[in-house]
């Protein structure tokens, strides 16, 4: 059984929507004893990190997650269900996360260009990967394939090693992260057509 974590913020019904047209049964709950019994757990999000780091605890997940993680069940984080794992964010001021990757959430700069074209702030769109390292869910996923991003902060990991994917957006930045059992994307592979499905696939087909 798929987890898909329900703590008040992001489409979740769009992630569930995606695991389904794949074949796979994921369930949408706020209730913490479901994710310490899911075989997969899957984190979105859409939103501030203040107010969802917020609702994780206020909600009693923090615990069942580490749990999660710690016994190596496969772990999806998405969008800001990425930035979430990292040390902390400067969204709205300095504010802790969960920690269990090394590092900081960052606000693009100011004045991002590309080919003399001011960028606009939040980055929404279509942006090619550049896989650096394959993740079993990136099977059958191309370098270069398009992917659909919408947000104004990036990770920054402390250890490079954990980067999977990056893309550019005036700069370079993590696209996606992989370690041990958890992998996390900046990008909606729910909004991210067929190579999006395909990963929300691999990720189904993952051995718990």
């Amino acid at each position: 059984m798929i987890a898909i974590i329900d703590y008040g913020m992001g489409n979740l019904r769009s992630v569930q929507k995606g695991f389904e047209k794949v074949g796979f049964d994921a369930v949408v709950t706020a209730d913490p004893t479901v994710v310490l019994e899911a075989e997969k757990v899957v984190l979105p999000g859409v939103g501030a990190f203040p107010d969802c780091m917020r609702n994780l605890e206020q909600g009693g997940f923090v615990e069942p997650l580490l749990k999660v993680i710690r016994e190596g069940r496969p772990f999806l984080g998405i969008c800001l269900g990425l930035q979430l794992l990292f040390t902390e964010s400067e969204e709205f001021g300095i504010h802790k996360g969960l920690d269990i990757i090394p590092g900081r959430v960052v606000r693009f700069p100011e004045g991002l260009n590309e080919g003399g074209e001011e960028l606009k702030v939040p980055h929404m769109g279509w942006n090619q990967l550049a896989i650096r390292r394959r993740p079993p869910v990136f099977t059958g996923i191309e370098d270069g394939t398009n992917v659909y991003f919408v947000h104004s902060y990036y990770v920054k990991p402390d250890d490079e090693s954990v980067v999977a994917a990056t893309t550019g957006y005036g700069i370079e930045f993590c696209a996606a992260i992989w370690k041990d059992n958890i992998v996390a994307t900046q990008f909606h592979p729910e909004k991210s057509q067929e190579k999006g499905l395909k990963i929300l696939k691999n990720f189904g087909e993952l051995k718990a």
